[in-house]
């Protein structure tokens, strides 16, 4: 369920801080709030495989646990990939090593599993506890495989860690499965965790109309307590000793006692695309921004704009590109500079000022065929097809779902021989939602990008990033 070292960290792209080892939310307070009785139910009726990912041993029995039941029940195939073996959870323990303490967590997910479906196939991918960020590429080839090429992947649902939990594994688990049903077409539900422990039950961290139920039979809630009671390390003292007390609570158990559980889904009941934009900027903020300022950022003025946007165009490991996208292209100052690098370029910014003021500058210049489009990303997006996407100081205003979403799109559009030009300050903004280096993080980790170059100061992160493999300047233009 956790590295104890953990949990109490800050997610570095998820800004959800908690301790493990405080009491939490209570379950009464859930109950009381009466939000969980109204949330939608979670339709299973044309499910004919599941495929379950669990961070660490016991997510799946806790987040999942009546839902395989159910399924299983039903004679569905279920799947249980296992990340991690979970070996972090009790990290000051002096009587069980992190070898000791996989070994017995996973012979607790297997008994716990024959629990809720005694025929299925479990995977232990042995990944590091706490370390999924660092190995999502290792993460998604193992969850594909698993998936593997189903023949009616529609009713293949996939069910794995809401990407809001909190907990940078699972995050990472959850992003990893979102883009393999993304890829495979096959459905998605998350199942949140830590959120009943930090949540607000009256609060708006919670996705409440994305939330969906599904109500427990008397054998269903018997199962998944007979499974929660098999990850006996996780509940009870590994001993008497100092750093071996228990990871899960009895308070956080109470959340997984309910007689329903809940699942978060992509899309809400009428099939809207969700609100994700909850923690982006929003286009009134950069509205009040422009409001009286010609060049509120110093584009035409500042040494160091000059500067950086040299180093970004010298960066660019083709002479010429075919076609280029721009996100967030502002006043139009480093645009003017690409559009003679390209046939083609489309330049998209959130908000009509600087639009009016790039159309201005583009008219004057040489450049090639440019078309400005006043767009709201991700939800909003141009068409056609890219060898060179632009991100330059635009990342750190998407909250993390829209700068996933972001990523899912730059790749969707992007030419096998394409290339991503990501740029950003490092100082922190207390307005921006995330950073400079959060952003370069989430993009360097993406599984369908590798870095080509990367210039780093303490002010700035310039990185180059392709498609698999990285082929270097020197050896595309025959020079080895």
């Amino acid at each position: 369920m956790v590295s104890a070292d953990r949990a109490d960290a800050r997610d570095a792209v998820g800004h959800r801080e908690f301790d493990h080892r405080d009491a939490g939310t209570p379950e009464e307070a859930w109950q009381e709030s009466g939000r969980l009785d109204g949330a939608g139910s979670l339709d299973l009726d044309d499910v004919a495989r599941l495929v379950v990912l669990a961070a660490h041993p016991d997510d799946e029995t806790l987040g999942a646990g009546g839902l395989v039941a159910r399924l299983a029940g039903r004679g569905v195939p279920v799947t249980v990939v296992v990340a991690t073996d979970g070996e972090g959870s009790h990290p000051h323990s002096a009587t069980r090593s992190p070898d000791q303490l996989a070994a017995v967590r996973r012979a607790e997910l297997v008994t716990a599993v024959a629990h809720l479906a005694p025929r299925a196939s479990v995977t232990f991918l042995g990944l590091p506890d706490g370390g999924l960020r660092e190995h999502r590429e290792a993460l998604h080839d193992a969850v594909s495989a698993a998936v593997g090429t189903a023949s009616a992947p529609a009713t293949t649902l996939l069910c794995g860690p809401w990407r809001g939990d909190g907990h940078r594994d699972h995050r990472i688990a959850g992003e990893v499965l979102a883009d393999v049903a993304d890829r495979r077409g096959a459905r998605l539900v998350e199942y949140p965790v830590w959120l009943w422990h930090w949540g607000d039950p009256t609060g708006d961290d919670v996705p409440w109309s994305r939330l969906r139920r599904l109500d427990l039979g008397a054998d269903e809630r018997a199962a998944k307590a007979r499974a929660v009671a098999a990850h006996r390390s996780q509940h009870e003292p590994l001993s008497p000793a100092p750093g071996d007390e228990p990871v899960v609570g009895r308070e956080m158990l109470r959340h997984f006692e309910r007689d329903a559980e809940l699942f978060v889904v992509p899309d809400d009941a009428s099939g809207t695309p969700p609100d994700t934009r909850a923690d982006s900027l929003a286009r009134d903020f950069f509205d009040d921004f422009y409001t009286g300022r010609d060049d509120p950022w110093g584009f035409e003025t500042r040494w160091y704009e000059e500067r950086k946007r040299a180093l970004t165009l010298a960066a660019l490991p083709r002479p010429r590109f075919r076609s280029a996208l721009e996100v967030g292209c502002s006043t139009g100052v480093l645009t003017a500079e690409l559009a003679r690098r390209c046939d083609r370029l489309v330049g998209v910014d959130i908000a009509a000022a600087p639009l009016e003021a790039a159309r201005r500058r583009l008219d004057a210049s040489d450049g090639g065929a440019v078309e400005l489009l006043q767009l709201t990303t991700p939800g909003e997006w141009p068409p056609g097809r890219f060898d060179l996407v632009v991100l330059s100081e635009v990342g750190y205003y998407y909250g993390p779902a829209d700068l996933e979403a972001t990523l899912a799109r730059v790749l969707r559009c992007l030419e096998p021989d394409g290339v991503v030009v990501a740029c950003h300050w490092r100082h922190p903004v207390a307005q921006y939602p995330a950073g400079g280096d959060d952003v370069h993080t989430t993009l360097r980790a993406h599984p369908g990008l590798t870095t080509l170059a990367r210039h780093e100061e303490e002010d700035f992160l310039l990185d180059v990033l392709v498609r698999p493999p990285a082929v270097s300047v020197a050896r595309a233009t025959g020079l080895v």
